[in-house]
């Protein structure tokens, strides 16, 4: 009888079917058959330096001999956060900003939500509540990001929870200015945009769209809140894909690609001005924060992550990938169970199922990844049935063109 709950998974379904991950190595990861499989997600596409990388093992167990971790409250800390921090700091799109450390990305986008409310709160103007998302967004699973999600499927049986959300479509900035009017600006606490939505599909920006929201936010008074949970760290082909946008938002949310998933490890980065009320003079008590923000052992992880990406180039190699990837998978849209591709920003890229298709088949998607799957390549349906792409970013050029392989052996196997 199975015990683990799976998240986002039919557990009448799921239990005694399940699919169970081994081990790792580089791009790949075994089962417990010792079948290899080509990982184009990157796991929850965070696995950006791949797997079985022993420097980082080696740093985690030579900390935790040292000291585990201990709770960062009040005046408390540890080196290795301090460290880290300072580093975030330095490649942040913002000069002198200050970080808030987490435990990952949920717990990040809920952080940036309350320091928002209560930054507002601090300079006078406690009325600034409200917050504007768009569709196709996910902003994880907490109670913020559950009523920020433009994702129906994930609000659906949880009843009321944070119901000061104002939705608009992801890619219009008319909605925007025509959101702010309606509600008020001075009710506006701010707004969220992934800057190439994830889950949702995987949709960049339209060109020049973000950095007009950036700007219809700031004449609003209103705090820009770029969620990089996914985007972070590489993913674009920048430390941020804020800064690849040239944006300066005054909230980041961050976690996955900080330690490439070895140690679950998240934050939100504040710019001076959002830390200075509770920075400067007599400051103000921001009475938040988690048993594990700023976890010991998972900074030395993040630290050691960093370190890699550097090393090898990875930001480089992503910008490479950006056209590769591409260029592998645009082979697919001549299969006639493909609509179109996605992508063309660092390592993301979707393909999209034929519209026809998917009426006929709603779990179409799915299908199609499970038979990828036998085909030794993993891959996930995501939203707007659609197909992940987001691999390591140590992938070579021909293990794209096997990924594109899977993913063709996967359309083929179900026509």
């Amino acid at each position: 009888m199975a015990s683990f709950w799976n998240p986002f998974a039919n557990m009448a379904a799921v239990a005694g079917n399940k699919f169970v991950i081994d081990r790792g190595e580089g791009c790949y990861v075994y089962d417990t058959e010792g079948k290899r499989y080509l990982d184009g997600t990157a796991s929850l596409w965070y696995a950006n330096i791949g797997y079985g990388r022993t420097e980082i093992a080696e740093a985690v167990a030579a900390q935790i001999s040292r000291l585990n971790t201990y709770h960062t409250f009040g005046d408390y800390t540890t080196g290795p956060t301090e460290e880290l921090a300072t580093r975030v700091a330095s490649i942040a799109p913002v000069s002198d900003s200050k970080i808030f450390f987490t435990s990952g990305g949920s717990d990040s986008v809920d952080t940036a939500a309350k320091l928002a409310r209560r930054y507002f709160t601090a300079i006078g103007k406690p009325e600034r509540t409200i917050f504007i998302t768009r569709d196709w967004a996910y902003h994880g699973m907490h109670g913020y990001g559950t009523s920020f999600a433009g994702l129906p499927p994930n609000l659906e049986g949880h009843g009321p929870m944070v119901e000061t959300v104002f939705r608009i479509p992801y890619d219009s900035t008319d909605a925007l200015i025509e959101a702010i009017e309606t509600v008020g600006a001075e009710h506006v606490a701010g707004f969220y945009a992934e800057p190439v939505i994830g889950a949702g599909g995987v949709r960049p920006a339209p060109t020049g769209y973000l950095k007009k929201t950036q700007e219809i936010v700031a004449d609003a008074g209103a705090l820009y809140i770029a969620d990089e949970v996914i985007t972070g760290f590489g993913r674009t082909g920048n430390w941020f894909a804020s800064s690849r946008f040239s944006l300066q938002p005054d909230l980041i949310t961050f976690a996955k690609g900080i330690t490439s998933g070895y140690l679950p490890l998240g934050g939100v980065i504040a710019a001076p001005r959002i830390a200075a009320p509770f920075w400067e003079g007599s400051g103000e008590m921001w009475r938040h924060g988690y048993t594990y923000s700023g976890h010991t052992t998972a900074c030395v992880a993040g630290l050691a992550n960093l370190d890699i990406i550097e090393r090898e180039g990875l930001l480089t190699r992503t910008l490479e990938i950006e056209t590769e990837l591409m260029e592998a998978l645009a082979p697919l849209i001549a299969h006639p169970l493909v609509d179109s591709i996605r992508g063309g920003v660092g390592a993301l890229a979707a393909v999209q199922l034929d519209p026809v298709a998917l009426s006929e088949d709603e779990n179409l998607a799915f299908k199609v990844a499970d038979a990828a799957r036998q085909a030794g390549v993993l891959t996930r349906a995501i939203a707007g049935g659609s197909l992940q792409c987001s691999p390591p970013f140590i992938i070579t050029n021909d293990q794209l063109k096997d990924l594109a392989a899977g993913l063709f052996a996967g359309f083929e196997s179900i026509i």
